[in-house]
């Protein structure tokens, strides 16, 4: 039964409230007069205070991120209401209060700088009031800007750190003075202004703001028009046009959501009018908008920190995200495809699809993202590859009338930047809390550790162990990820359940690197947007499709299966992540890896040439994940059961059909 939603899109009110309601870091205050002059002021001035050290040079390391810090909190003060919903057009009271007690904690670093560095022994009473201070307002703009959850997260690290000597069993520790702590905290470069909050004050924020730029052309309207003219006349045109202008609206934007939002809000409605089940629909947009942060060169940001965390080079990152993150996305193509042809959908009609010489004619806006691309490969530093990349947008926008960025558009892209800006900020530095209390309690080396020895006290063999691990901190990623957005999502999960895998080299004397490690606990971090009950995007999806939630969630985990079994499969042998590998090994896993999809999206679907019976569900499944191990037997195997399995229905098919 076809469901008919008119096929238009969504109003600009409606996206709104969609995003502030599944989207913590889009519920601002609307506010006018001389108050939003100044606010204006502020987020120019925090643009051009980035764009001035990313030319000239860094501050020292101190003065950066207090700086950074400083902006942020002021905006989000000005910005983000206490209470969601309530007080979007003034700023009350207390809010003054706060943005006057973040200027005085951000400039206390930059005005003291020579006598902090050079004291002895704990802090005084004046800095203990300023670090615990620092402290209350990175916990309140995290919970304005970013949400709930990674806030009472580092309230119970920080309850840990204190209350050490009261914990059970391994997870005791000698604890940590209050002097020790907010000395730790702030006074250092092992809390708030650690490692995190340094990439937000360098790559990120630049990065963001070349995203803002790119948008200013018009961008994102034009990846819509590129999907639409090369997927829309396909079978199931509007779901495949989906998945590719998430994938690309992927490489410019750092939320799941926002991507849901934006983009589902007409290519849902198209899906349903053809004939996609709202359920389904609304899984489909979810699954690709959350692949987008999965997606090179910028992975929802989580490739800069992943520099400083994982210790590669970005060339390394992203050429290793590259295979995992095309499977997924092909994942979800050979699924969408099998479910139009089991339902009969066709594409759209010629009419329902734009010019296709118009489109062509902007592809000169693809120029910058190829342009990073090609710095970031030839060795540019990557604030260097993003500071050019938003001067060739700007170059690259003159080209056509429509696509031009003008002075005013600069301005926008200004404050655009830095407003997108301000949730990294606040999570990053919440973060750095997180990451401070494992630091100085060693809590991630026992949580790893523990987790080994659950999974030994389980397993009859070293295989099963690692199986076991691997499954335990899948699950951890998932849960932690809940609810977060994409840079503070990889801080926590690297920085919690990432020990657990590192700490099998070391019980089981095996060889998992690094970067696998890493990529392991990314991908499930992310996937917490789509599994339910937590799932982000797929309830937002909900909001346009007018689906069921949960049964949202469940078809959106099904279709991004590959990011469910791909890991694994990485973590085991690193090929698939380009690591120590030939090209020709390469070739033979991705090849083998998209024939796998393809008989794992038809268990999922039920469906091939024709229906499946539930044994041979089964059995495709056996053999697409034989297929996808890259490894020589397993492959012989797979592809045996593929080959196989394609006969039976090429020869059964016009039999059932009848």
């Amino acid at each position: 039964m076809r469901e008919d939603s008119g096929g238009t899109s969504i109003s600009e009110d409606k996206k709104r409230e969609l995003l502030e309601k599944y989207d913590s870091e889009a519920g601002i205050r609307n506010l006018s007069g001389m108050l939003a002059k100044a606010v204006v002021i502020i987020l120019v001035g925090f643009s051009l205070f980035q764009i001035y050290t990313g030319i000239f040079g860094q501050y020292t390391a101190y003065i950066q991120r207090t700086v950074h810090l400083g902006f942020a909190l002021v905006l989000i003060f000005f910005l983000f209401p206490s209470i969601k919903n309530k007080g979007k057009t003034s700023v009350p009271w207390f809010d003054y209060i706060l943005i006057m007690s973040a200027i005085v904690v951000c400039a206390y670093w930059p005005l003291f700088y020579q006598t902090l560095v050079q004291k002895v022994g704990g802090i005084d009473n004046i800095q203990m009031v300023i670090g615990g201070v620092a402290i209350l307002l990175v916990l309140e703009a995290s919970r304005r800007a970013v949400g709930l959850p990674i806030t009472v997260i580092a309230i119970i690290f920080l309850l840990y750190a204190l209350l050490g000597p009261y914990m059970p069993g391994m997870l005791a520790h000698r604890g940590l003075s209050w002097n020790q702590l907010i000395d730790s905290m702030f006074f250092t470069t092992e809390g708030i202004l650690g490692t995190p909050l340094q990439v937000s004050s360098t790559y990120i924020f630049l990065f963001l703001l070349f995203g803002a730029f790119l948008v200013q052309t018009g961008v994102g309207q034009y990846f819509n028009d590129l999907a639409l003219a090369i997927a829309g006349k396909r079978t199931g045109g509007p779901a495949k046009v989906a998945i590719f202008s998430s994938a690309l609206n992927g490489t410019i934007s750092g939320s799941s959501v926002a991507n849901t939002v934006t983009t589902g809000s007409y290519t849902i409605p198209m899906m349903k009018k053809l004939g996609y089940h709202k359920n389904f629909a609304g899984a489909v947009e979810a699954t690709a908008s959350t692949g987008g942060q999965l997606m090179p060169p910028i992975m929802g940001a989580a490739a800069f920190l992943m520099i400083e965390f994982a210790g590669e080079s970005y060339w390394n990152i992203a050429k290793a995200a590259i295979i995992p993150a095309s499977l997924y996305f092909a994942g979800i193509w050979i699924m969408t495809h099998l479910e139009a042809k089991r339902i009969g959908l066709h594409g759209l009609k010629k009419e329902e699809l734009p010019n296709r010489k118009e489109v062509w004619k902007k592809l000169h806006l693809l120029i910058p993202i190829l342009a990073i691309i090609l710095f970031l490969f030839q060795g540019m530093s990557v604030e260097r590859a993003a500071l050019y990349g938003i001067l060739a947008t700007v170059i690259v926008s003159l080209f056509r009338k429509e696509t031009r960025i003008t002075p005013k558009k600069v301005l926008t892209a200004l404050q655009q930047g830095a407003r997108t800006a301000l949730g990294v900020a606040a999570a990053t530095a919440c973060a750095g809390i997180i990451v401070g209390v494992v630091t100085k309690t060693g809590l991630g080396l026992k949580l790893g550790n523990s987790l080994v020895d659950i999974a030994g006290s389980l397993s009859f063999s070293v295989s099963s162990q690692l199986l076991l691990t691997l499954f335990f901190t899948m699950v951890a990623s998932i849960i932690l990820g809940m609810g977060s957005p994409t840079t503070a999502n990889y801080i926590i999960t690297s920085t919690i359940a990432l020990p657990a895998i590192l700490a099998l080299n070391d019980s089981l004397e095996i060889a998992i690197p690094v970067l696998a490690a890493h990529m392991f606990v990314f991908y499930f971090g992310i996937l917490a947007d789509i599994t339910p009950p937590v799932a982000l995007a797929a309830f937002a999806a909900t909001g346009i499709s007018g689906g069921e939630p949960i049964r949202t969630g469940i078809n959106a985990a099904k279709l991004a299966i590959a990011a469910f079994i791909i890991p694994y499969m990485f973590v085991l042998n690193p090929t698939l992540l380009m690591i120590d590998a030939s090209y020709l090994e390469v070739g033979w896993s991705l090849l083998t890896a998209l024939l796998g999809m393809m008989v794992i999206g038809a268990c999922m679907i039920g469906y091939w040439y024709r229906r499946l019976y539930w044994f041979e569900r089964i059995l495709t499944l056996i053999s697409g994940l034989f297929l996808m191990y890259p490894e020589g037997i397993s492959d012989i195997v797979g592809l045996g059961g593929f080959i196989i399995l394609f006969l039976i229905q090429i020869f059964t098919k016009e039999k059932k059909e009848v």
